[in-house]
């Protein structure tokens, strides 16, 4: 009988797209995927961004002890790379790069935690791991060197890292020949992609894969607020192939609050950046990410960044407060907003949020996009697709649609679900 694992991902995109790999890792070395109750072996990947991220580790690991007291736990990856002392009682503890190794130390006890400055980028598997027939998120770059006052990801993940061009163009046309239609290029700073043989940075990539075979549509997952050059957006407005989204970490609005978190720009460059991007794709989505309630925020620079917000026309935010992780220096700034004012402001933000989708789904009314249908049901006869620019535009559920592009006529917005019609393909 194989032994069994069970898998429990939390976080972003390359948690997940680890995951993927750690388990293809298992599976070729004899164990076998099965339901959390059923496995000897539990491995949690766990995210560490936030003090919430920690809080939901820690409740998983105090629910495993219960319902399947037997397992074997390993906690693996930023949390254990970072704070591989705080480990809840696991049995096994790895970082970054141990995990990818981990049937070599599956049945050890301890600690395995390699120094950030020796992490490297992971190998592919034989074949790249299943994640559902439409949209594929594929890992090209890791690590970040920006050290942010506030970020402990720099801790967790290392140093910057990239796939090497050629790895990337087999698994494109791979990914082409498997039916894929969308792929996610994610990465935790995906502008510092570069390629030593060739000399490509990201701009050169998204220019190459043009004439590359490749999925339809290239989607790029946060971008860093520098990499918007010339160049760069006018190589995404004449590309007929990467989405026309883009999802931008402002954090805040006010350039004292940037500086103090370590931002290398100002409220004036997102602005222009803005202005420029917009200029010649009048019609992106643009998401934004905003951090409430950082140490020194007053009411001034929490109204400057609330008043930027309204004032741009972008498509969504997310939002978060301010959540102190030890390590980072904003730990032990002065100035520490009370939780009660960080909710509140969240509050105020997400209201933003809303009334921003609002306005630009209702744009969009009338109007004919390209979506890719996934095969979830929703509210029992809708399935769902990503336009461009990310509107999710929900259709008539027909399975036959599914991972096929189709053109559909935006018909409405009701209660906060954008509703389409297919039209052609």
């Amino acid at each position: 009988m194989k032994p069994g694992f069970f898998i429990y991902t939390t976080g972003c995109k390359a948690n997940q797209w680890d995951s993927s790999i750690i388990s293809a890792r298992l599976k070729d070395c004899g164990f076998e995927a099965v339901p959390q109750n059923e496995a000897s072996y539990i491995i949690v990947n766990g995210c560490t961004v936030t003090r919430g991220a920690v809080r939901d580790i820690r409740r998983f690991v105090n629910r495993l002890r219960r319902d399947n007291a037997s397992a074997r736990i390993i906690l693996a990856g930023c949390h254990a790379q970072v704070y591989p002392h705080d480990n809840f009682g696991a049995d096994l503890v790895l970082g970054q790069a141990e995990k990818f190794s981990i049937v070599r130390y599956i049945n050890s006890g301890g600690y395995f935690v390699s120094p950030r400055e020796g992490l490297e980028m992971e190998d592919m598997p034989g074949e790249p791991a299943a994640q559902g027939k439409t949209r594929f998120f594929f890992k090209v770059q890791d690590g970040c060197d920006r050290f942010c006052s506030y970020c402990v990801v720099p801790f967790a993940r290392g140093v910057p890292r990239s796939r090497p061009f050629n790895e990337i163009r087999t698994v494109m046309e791979r990914l082409k020949d498997a039916g894929i239609q969308e792929v996610v290029l994610t990465g935790i700073e995906i502008s510092a992609w570069h390629d030593r043989e060739y000399g490509y940075g990201l701009t050169d990539l998204l220019r190459v894969l043009d004439d590359l075979p490749s999925p339809r549509r290239i989607r790029l997952s946060s971008v860093d607020p520098l990499m918007f050059t010339d160049d760069f957006i006018e190589t995404a407005a004449v590309s007929p192939k990467i989405a026309k989204s883009f999802h931008i970490p402002l954090q805040s609005a006010s350039d004292r609050v940037l500086a103090a978190m370590g931002r290398p720009y100002s409220v004036s460059y997102i602005r222009s950046l803005l202005d420029r991007l917009l200029r010649r794709i009048p019609d992106a989505g643009i998401g934004m990410d905003v951090i409430a309630g950082f140490p020194g925020e007053d009411a001034q620079c929490f109204k400057e960044t609330r008043d930027f917000l309204v004032s741009v026309p972008i498509y969504y935010l997310h939002v978060f407060p301010f959540s102190s992780r030890p390590g980072t220096r904003a730990a032990s700034m002065e100035g520490a907003v009370r939780e009660e004012e960080k909710k509140a402001r969240v509050k105020e933000l997400k209201l933003i949020d809303a009334r921003k989708r609002e306005v630009f789904h209702g744009r969009f009314v009338g109007s004919e996009a390209v979506i890719i249908p996934e095969g979830k049901r929703y509210h029992g006869r809708y399935m769902r697709g990503y336009t461009g620019n990310y509107i999710p535009v929900h259709v008539p559920y027909d399975r036959t649609l599914e991972n096929r592009a189709v053109t559909v006529r935006i018909e409405q917005v009701e209660k906060e679900m954008v509703i389409g019609s297919v039209t052609g393909e």
